[in-house]
């Protein structure tokens, strides 16, 4: 296993151990994209609190480009999540490895069985995590999350866990001061500045990205639907140039509409482009050259919120008082949703209608005029 450091790959042996007496913490949150995008205020808050601290983040492969290269990380561990019986052994090497690091304080920012269990097994003198039934008993400090909190935001949900430790000074996060970040890769910038120039995408051109899956079915506004707001994006202007993407999960979703949205536009099909697939950093990058970017309540959403591109989001299930991109608010950001059910937000296990009609009722013209409010405040 390797480690990243200030954006650095080294093996064991290379890695820049800390002075002796350096305070040494370590954050955990696993995954997923968007939930690792929402932690990042917190290792600027601690650098600003105890600027001598050593803070390392652990993280599954899947997100790791969020915190890859973060400026306030001194350490990234990135863990393998493998099956079966290789990921007891892949855990238990993992945890001998955190408890020779003698780790002053664990921050649990995630909660899940896995990551309770590293936070234990990696004897730090002082644990912090949240109140989980079955779990709450491996920390050395718990902190309440009840279901009232749903509708608060997540990264002040998390900042209760910073101000569970002893000392930590008064106030909660500011989304100018305490904005979420993601480093910007310059390989992938060119890699991506390659392959629009390729394309015949110019500066002259507005780029708009749209996101038109998400990993949840429960987060998926219907594919008719973004086939018209595609359309329409590119109808509007013959200086457009929209590129679809899509996650793992629905891999199809972004050829299926582009090509639906070419057969609506006619002679104008072009400004749909075919980008192909990319990575994580590229999606960042692909962001911060646009004008826009849409999708829903998923981890590109929030990767998004690490630049300074318009972003309208797509709500459902969950509401944008707790799940709204955190950054800067004079950036133009649009929240879509269907305000008035009472099934909102739900548990995303059962829809209680049973007719998602917090996604299906939601019309594609709405999200068009946010669309349109979002790139003018920016001209």
């Amino acid at each position: 296993m390797q480690r990243t450091v200030w954006g650095r790959v080294f093996s064991g042996s290379q890695i820049p151990h800390p002075r002796p007496g350096t305070v040494k913490i370590l954050l955990i949150r696993l995954r997923l994209i968007g939930d690792v995008v929402f932690t990042t205020p917190i290792p600027r808050a601690l650098k600003r609190a105890f600027p001598d601290a050593h803070v390392t983040y652990l993280v599954e492969p899947e997100a790791a480009a969020v915190v890859a290269g973060n400026p306030h990380l001194d350490d990234v561990i990135v863990a393998p999540r493998p099956h079966g019986l290789a990921r007891i052994v892949a855990d238990l090497g993992l945890a001998r490895r955190l408890r020779r690091a003698r780790y002053n304080l664990v921050i649990d920012l995630h909660g899940g069985p896995r990551s309770a269990w590293l936070a234990f097994l990696s004897g730090a003198p002082r644990r912090i995590g949240y109140e989980i039934t079955g779990r709450t008993w491996m920390y050395t400090r718990a902190v309440s999350r009840p279901r009232a909190l749903r509708r608060r935001h997540s990264v002040v949900n998390q900042w209760d866990l910073l101000e569970a430790i002893d000392g930590w000074p008064a106030g909660g996060p500011d989304p100018v001061r305490d904005a979420v970040e993601m480093a910007r890769d310059p390989a992938a910038d060119a890699r991506v500045a390659e392959r629009l120039t390729a394309l015949g995408v110019t500066a002259r051109h507005e780029l708009v990205v749209v996101h038109v899956s998400a990993g949840n079915p429960f987060r998926r506004w219907p594919e008719p639907a973004f086939t018209t707001l595609v359309a329409g994006l590119a109808a509007a202007s013959p200086q457009r140039r929209i590129v679809l993407s899509s996650g793992p999960s629905d891999k199809g979703a972004a050829s299926q509409i582009a090509a639906r949205a070419r057969q609506l536009l006619g002679t104008a099909a072009d400004r749909v482009v075919d980008f192909g697939e990319f990575d994580l950093a590229e999606l960042r990058a692909l962001v911060e050259r646009s004008r826009l970017f849409i999708g829903g309540d998923t981890g590109p959403l929030h990767v998004a919120a690490t630049t300074a591109t318009s972003i309208v989001g797509i709500y459902g299930p969950t509401e944008p008082a707790r799940s709204a991109p955190w950054r800067d608010p004079r950036l133009a950001t649009e929240s879509v949703e269907i305000a008035g059910l009472p099934c909102r937000p739900c548990d995303q296990r059962v829809c209680e209608p049973g007719d998602f009609r917090c996604l299906t009722t939601l019309k594609p013209e709405d999200v068009l005029s946010a669309a349109e409010r979002a790139m003018s405040a920016r001209r």
